[in-house]
């Protein structure tokens, strides 16, 4: 579903990323780790036309994402709090992607029922605007935003930050069923090496812009994710 073909991001002179080929197929639950600086932001903004390319292309269903828009009508994407309106409850919010989505209310309500546990009584009904609520509070509306429509892929990036325990649990028990029952492509980065090893079944290690390891996650890949950053 997502091909990347010799591509490389500058910023002036430092390398942000360097990758000669990397195919991530339709429903595979792709994890990518790394460190702070690694890159992994920076290959999902390329991803989703956010930012150029300095050389090489990213083509989703077989077209360049530079060159064609049909990709952004099946995907969902969140990154940090600037993909917000921090101006808007979140009840506002998620009826202002629903529309453009052409989610009905009644469906948008449906799917809201799911996340009743994951918002912990924190989010709806609370007639506060998103920008006063807390860092983990708008992670989880910005998460729960991006998978309104039930998108065929879907990029999240760093989505246990800023959550507690017990939120990341349930996210990471939300992004098996979506994956399981609308077979979504999923693109997750995070530094918990547990949480992406739990919602991933190959997970990729970026380090200085390049790719270092390409696991399939079984029962060692934990183990030896750990070994690699000890």
């Amino acid at each position: 579903m997502v091909k990347v073909e010799n591509l490389k991001k500058q910023f002036g002179n430092i390398t942000a990323i360097d990758i000669d080929r990397l195919s991530i197929p339709k429903g595979q639950k792709f994890g990518l780790v790394g460190n702070n600086g690694a890159g992994k932001t920076t290959l999902f903004r390329l991803v989703l036309d956010l930012i150029k390319p300095t050389h090489g292309e990213i083509l989703v269903n077989g077209n360049p994402v530079v060159l064609k828009d049909e990709w952004k009508a099946f995907t969902g994407s969140f990154l940090d709090e600037s993909f917000l309106i921090g101006f808007l409850s979140p009840e506002e919010y998620f009826d202002f992607i629903a529309q453009l989505q052409s989610v009905e209310k009644v469906e948008l309500d449906t799917f809201l029922d799911r996340f009743n546990m994951f918002f912990n009584d924190e989010v709806l009904g609370k007639k506060k605007y998103i920008r006063d609520m807390s860092r983990g509070n708008q992670r989880k509306i910005g998460i729960v935003g991006s998978m309104i429509g039930s998108p065929k892929l879907l990029v999240l990036d760093e989505p246990f930050a800023n959550l507690d325990p017990s939120s990341q649990r349930q996210l990471s028990l939300i992004l098996r069923e979506e994956q399981q029952f609308h077979d979504t492509t999923m693109l997750i980065s995070s530094h918990d090496l547990t949480h992406v090893t739990e919602v991933s079944d190959r997970i990729v290690v970026l380090e200085k812009s390049k790719i270092v390891k390409d696991l399939s996650v079984g029962q060692n890949a934990l183990a030896d994710l750990e070994m690699y950053f000890s």
